[in-house]
């Protein structure tokens, strides 16, 4: 026999012996039957919720060298948005929305609700020409209220460029 064998065959035969003791041995309490429930796939760009994003995370892509953004200032940005996907490439699942096809930014002022939470918070601090990614928990976007191409409960991921500052 050759050595792999002769090893293969020391494991099986220790497997073996550890599995009859294993169960020799009286359960301490009495197991609940394991449920045959798998949860889903999570399906990249599907329209299911995947895992949430536990806090705001902001990622700047590209540093601005202009004006900074404020609360009170109105700001003009391109983004673009997917529902988070923590499996997908670049955490981008299906987009559900962009400003760049329409060719005009988005105008708020930052601070005054108008836009969802994880943005008032996240464009601070960003200078004009810069660009950020946004990743947004649930509770900093819409919550428990679905919006047309977002589920209830998603987490959010936007790629955001600031074109100005007023």
């Amino acid at each position: 026999m050759k050595r792999t064998s002769i090893l293969f065959a020391f494991l099986c035969a220790a497997a073996g012996v550890a599995q009859a003791q294993d169960t020799t041995q009286a359960p301490a309490q009495a197991q609940p039957a394991a449920s045959t429930e798998q949860p889903a796939p999570i399906v990249p760009g599907s329209a299911q919720p995947g895992p949430a994003a536990e806090k705001l995370i902001v990622i700047d892509t590209k540093i601005g060298k202009g004006a900074e953004a404020n609360v009170g200032n109105t700001v003009y940005m391109h983004y673009t948005g997917w529902l988070y996907r923590p499996l997908a490439k670049n955490h981008h699942g299906r987009q559900f929305d962009s400003s760049i096809p329409r060719g005009e930014p988005l105008d708020f002022q930052i601070g005054t609700g108008r836009v969802i939470k994880g943005w008032d918070q996240g464009i601070v601090g960003m200078k004009v020409g810069g660009k950020r990614t946004l990743i947004i928990p649930a509770d900093m976007a819409y919550g428990p209220k679905a919006q047309p191409g977002i589920p209830a409960n998603s987490a959010l991921i936007f790629d955001v460029e600031l074109m100005d500052v007023k």
